[in-house]
């Protein structure tokens, strides 16, 4: 698998569980919202492999999404 098939079929995870999110009324979720706050815990340790990448995409919760976009919006306001 190319580096390219591998960003695309990252991509195309991350927008199916958009997707799913948009279904459940979170309306203004996007890809690569679930990909930054996938990729967040990354920072430090470096990219996973990549069956735990997937199963981290599929297994994400909205109330762990909401949690990290409330600690991003916090941690950006105190920059401020």
């Amino acid at each position: 698998m190319t580096d390219q098939q591998l960003n695309e079929a990252i991509e195309g995870l991350c927008r199916s569980k958009a997707e799913e999110f948009q279904l459940i009324g979170y309306e203004h979720i996007s890809g690569p919202d679930i990909w930054e706050c996938i990729s967040h815990k990354y920072e430090k340790g470096g990219i996973p492999p990549l069956y735990q990448l997937v199963n981290d995409i599929l297994s994400l919760k909205v109330t762990q999404f909401m949690n990290y976009m409330t600690m991003s919006a916090y941690r950006g306001s105190r920059l401020d």
